[in-house]
């Protein structure tokens, strides 16, 4: 990784750990994913952006295998995603062979400019829901 994305990458998780994560998943409305942490085993939510699509979730990370939350779910796929304030079970999916950027287009719109604009790494990740 180059010392530039590797900049971008610190910058943006550090305002999103101490800023941005804190405030957006109180927001009753923002959809938020939740995994289990690999070391903690505590639940550990992540407001994201991403789109339902019948009975699957997706969304891209913006740093790859380098965000936690794809970290937590190498390590335990079940997760929790809040729609609209609901609460759903599901398994994520990592998939590295999915064209994030052609991804991006079919999810909301500002959101993926945020993921385009800051990511280096960028990966999509589809969670199948339950029922």
């Amino acid at each position: 990784m180059s010392r530039r994305s590797d900049l971008r990458f610190r910058a943006a998780t550090a305002f999103q750990r101490r800023v941005g994560n804190p405030v957006l998943r109180r927001l009753p409305l923002q959809t938020v994913l939740e995994t289990t942490g690999r070391v903690s085993g505590l639940p550990r939510p992540t407001p994201v952006g991403g789109r339902r699509v019948g009975n699957s979730f997706w969304l891209v990370s913006e740093f790859g295998e380098r965000s936690q939350y794809v970290r937590n779910i190498k390590a335990d796929p079940r997760v929790r995603v809040r729609i609209r304030g609901r609460w759903h079970t599901g398994t994520a999916h990592l998939l590295p062979d999915d064209d994030p950027v052609a991804r991006l287009r079919s999810l909301p719109r500002f959101n993926s400019m945020g993921v385009r604009a800051f990511g280096t790494d960028l990966l999509t990740v589809r969670v199948d829901l339950d029922g």
